[in-house]
């Protein structure tokens, strides 16, 4: 499981970083969409690799973006987070429309780096590079 997220955006870095700690069985994957690996797998998703507008959830059998990825995400990640399927009632127009409402907001909300983020050297061999 591949989650392909915008190095430069600050919201999208803390998320990560989030699920880095609470990712306890090291699941998932982590893809930036400024590097190629990451950049090939929003252009097979139909999603601008230059501006992403969503971030990617790639499993073996689907890939997911706007809230059903949020969703399907931290359901990866076991425990009570499977909570989040809570979510699930709420029509997908109205969560995608709250998602969409964050996401285009994002930088300016909560800031972007002119360099992407890079993880520690303990986190590093969970992130997906050129193959």
């Amino acid at each position: 499981m591949i989650v392909v997220f915008d190095a430069q955006c600050l919201l999208c870095c803390h998320s990560v970083q989030f699920l880095l700690r609470h990712d306890r069985h090291a699941r998932l994957r982590y893809a930036s969409a400024q590097d190629a690996a990451g950049r090939r797998r929003l252009e097979a998703a139909g999603i601008d690799a230059l501006a992403p507008d969503t971030f990617l959830f790639v499993t073996d059998r689907r890939t997911y973006t706007q809230s059903r990825a949020l969703i399907e995400v931290l359901h990866a990640l076991g425990g009570a987070w499977r909570l989040a399927w809570l979510l699930w009632p709420i029509p997908a127009p109205l969560r995608d429309a709250a998602y969409r409402c964050l996401a285009r907001n994002r930088t300016r909300w909560f800031g972007r780096r002119d360099t992407c983020w890079l993880p520690s050297p303990e986190h590093a061999g969970r992130f997906v590079r050129d193959e």
